[in-house]
């Protein structure tokens, strides 16, 4: 199993759960980041780092956000050339942007 990004990370991209992730399994696109279910080696070490609460057990993604799970697979592929190793600032109005909910709309798939 791997751990997966879900919606809440869209147009806030906090990057504490990169700081401490012992593999490098982060892709990073314009608004937010993904985990590569081939890296992940489900340490659950991220989990408790993510401000925006957006990371999950693949079997514990709430029903709402099960799209993120091929979501994840497919964009860390199409990512492979953005790998994020090192904390970064988050988005600017990532705060504003924490507790919205339904923002799949706004995701955007182009890579950082």
């Amino acid at each position: 199993m791997a751990f997966v990004v879900a919606e809440p990370c869209v147009k806030c991209k906090y990057t504490d759960c990169v700081d401490v992730c012992p593999v490098e399994c982060f892709f990073e696109g314009e608004n937010m980041l993904v985990i590569s279910p081939d890296e992940c080696i489900d340490c659950g070490a991220c989990v408790p780092e993510c401000p925006a609460e957006a990371i999950f057990d693949e079997d514990e993604v709430p029903e709402q956000w099960e799209e993120y799970i091929e979501l994840n697979a497919r964009l860390a592929e199409e990512w492979v050339d953005s790998p994020i190793t090192e904390k970064k600032d988050a988005l600017p109005d990532a705060d504003e942007w924490k507790d919205v909910e339904s923002k799949r709309q706004h995701l955007s798939e182009t890579p950082a």
